[in-house]
Parts: C-alpha cells; sequence; structure tokens
C-alpha cells in the first residue's frame, strides 16, 4: 500500500531523515519510533505530501503521492499536529463535509461522533473545544472519509485512559478492515498492542 524510498530530508545543512526505506501493507501497522528530534513528524509529513523530501519517493498504491492530487485524498487520511478544522462550522458540519468532500456518505458521522464522546460538543465551534476535545476531532475527521492508509502524529495525545484503550481497539479494527497504518508514538504500551512492524529513526527510541 506504501513504498517508501531512499527518502532523505535536509533544513540547511541538518539531514534530519537520510536514505530512510520501506513498505507497508495493506491491514499491517508500522510504528515510528524515535527520540525527540529524530525526525518522525518530518518523515509523516513527508509520507502525507505536506513535506517535499530533498531526495527520494513516496508511493501510495504503486503511485508518487502527493497531497493535492485527488486520488491520494481519496485513499489517505491523516491527523498531524497542524490539522485545521473549519472556522465557522459545528463539529458535526466539519465531519459531514470532511466525509462528503472525500467521497463518503456522511453516514458514519453520528456513529463516530458517539464512539469519540463528543455527542454533547457536535453544535460547537471548534474553537470552543478542549484541547483533548480539538484532538478527538483530529481523529473523528479520519474516521468518517474513506481511507486505505492511515496516517498518525502521536494520536494518544490528550486522551485519558479510557481515550487511549478506545485508540488501541480503534486501530485494530482499521487493520481488520484492510486498512494499512503508519503511527508514530510515544505510548508504548499503545504500540505494543497495535503494531506489526517497527521503524527506528534517529537511532533509538
Amino acid at each position: 500500500m506504501l513504498t517508501v524510498r531512499g527518502l532523505t530530508r535536509r533544513f540547511g545543512q541538518l539531514t534530519v531523515l537520510e536514505d530512510v526505506s520501506f513498505g507497508l501493507a495493506a491491514g499491517r501497522l508500522a510504528v515510528v519510533v524515535g527520540p525527540n528530534g529524530s525526525g518522525k513528524t518530518t518523515l509523516l509529513r513527508c509520507v502525507v505530501g505536506a513535506d517535499r523530501p530533498d531526495a527520494g519517493e513516496v508511493l501510495l498504491d504503486g503511485r508518487r503521492c502527493y497531497e493535492t492530487d485527488a486520488r491520494t485524498r481519496a485513499l489517505l487520511a491523516a491527523a498531524l499536529d497542524d490539522i485545521d478544522f473549519f472556522p465557522d462550522l459545528s463539529v458535526v458540519e466539519h465531519l459531514e463535509l470532511v466525509a462528503y468532500a472525500h467521497g463518503g456518505s456522511g453516514a458514519t458521522v453520528t456513529e463516530v461522533i458517539a464512539e469519540l464522546g463528543l455527542e454533547r460538543a457536535r453544535d460547537q465551534l471548534p474553537s470552543t473545544l478542549s484541547s483533548g476535545q480539538r484532538r478527538r476531532l483530529a481523529l473523528a475527521s479520519c474516521f468518517v472519509r474513506p481511507r486505505r492508509l492511515l496516517v498518525l502524529d502521536e494520536p494518544e495525545q490528550r486522551l485519558d485512559a479510557r481515550g487511549r484503550a478506545w485508540l488501541a481497539d480503534r486501530l485494530l479494527r482499521e487493520k481488520r478492515a484492510g486498512t494499512a497504518v503508519l503511527m508514530a508514538t510515544h505510548d508504548a504500551e499503545l504500540a505494543a498492542a497495535t503494531a506489526d512492524d517497527r521503524l527506528e529513526i534517529g537511532g533509538g527510541a
């Protein structure tokens, strides 16, 4: 589903990623581990097309991955730290628009809102949400749309123990549905419960 070949990313004289290569099959979860500053987020941003590598390539289902490409947007869902929300849309309106814009029916919006505990916030604007609610909305934005590859950057952040247990269960369901998942996390329990493959970058875990 995902092939990364020789990925290199530099910022001035600093090489953050150097010749990173790996593959990820449908129905498998790869966890990216490494110390802070090792390039985990940069790797994920290059995979989803939000950042351009200096060398190498990212292939999604055998074809080059570009963030603005309609085919990429139909296959890939991501929740990174810099996710934006529509400021004038309520939680439920935002999720319905995300679903429709990516070819979904919106039929799962109510279910996902309930699953993530956002029922009481469904009519609120994003600016009125707590940081934990905003994180849940970011995750919900992935789960209401069609996807074959799911990319998550520390999705456990700002989730309580119950939320982390839900996340582990949800990721296992994603795998059973045939979704490939690429995830960076500092949560060793979450990684142990869900990961099939481990990708170490930056020389440590």
